[in-house]
């Protein structure tokens, strides 16, 4: 199986070398894993940010699935450009794994950045008076559930890793959930 690997890990100082060992963890499971840094796209041309994203999306279309590292990045959830291929591989219906080495709620990641309070009707808000999603759930509902729905529950440890970024045992355990979830999942097709 062809798994694209997805996360802010191009963004580490070592993100060839993370890329590189979650690569050999495919590997060692029977799997290729596409890295977006495989992608050799100079970052000084003009048109730098076009070709890597249309290199991207060609990664993601030769893939039968996806693991995104969805692990809050620059804030309370996950990465924007992450959360994008999560949904394009969903949408195309192939197999969607995910991970998150924070296993608080949204709710409780929020309220480590900013107060958040209970209004008069119940709900939470934010400092700016904006209602925050509470479901218990790690992330935004819309990744949680497509995740669900397109191949396997979000998976991550029972208590954050020290090194959140490279830690990979919640990352082997999506490529462990591969190969038997492609076999039950409709839209695989190898």
């Amino acid at each position: 199986m062809i798994i694209y690997l997805a996360g802010p890990d191009v963004f580490l100082p070592d993100a060839v070398e993370i890329g590189r060992r979650k690569a050999e963890i495919c590997a060692l499971h029977g799997h290729t894993g596409l890295y977006p840094l495989d992608n050799a796209a100079s970052h000084a041309a003009t048109s730098a940010s076009l070709t890597i994203f249309k290199s991207n999306e060609a990664m993601m279309e030769s893939a039968d699935a996806i693991i995104a590292n969805l692990t809050p990045f620059r804030g309370p959830s996950a990465d924007a450009g992450t959360v994008y291929e999560l949904g394009y591989m969903a949408g195309r219906g192939k197999l969607c794994l995910a991970y998150s080495n924070d296993p608080a709620s949204y709710a409780n990641r929020v309220a480590r950045l900013q107060q958040v309070a209970e209004a008069t009707d119940g709900r939470l808000i934010d400092a700016e008076g904006l209602t925050v999603e509470e479901f218990g759930l790690p992330d935004n509902l819309m990744m949680i559930h497509a995740l669900d729905l397109h191949g396997s529950p979000l998976v991550t440890p029972s208590e954050a890793p020290q090194d959140i970024w490279h830690d990979l045992a919640s990352f082997e355990a999506c490529v462990r959930l591969a190969g038997p979830r492609a076999q039950r999942f409709p839209g695989f097709t190898n």
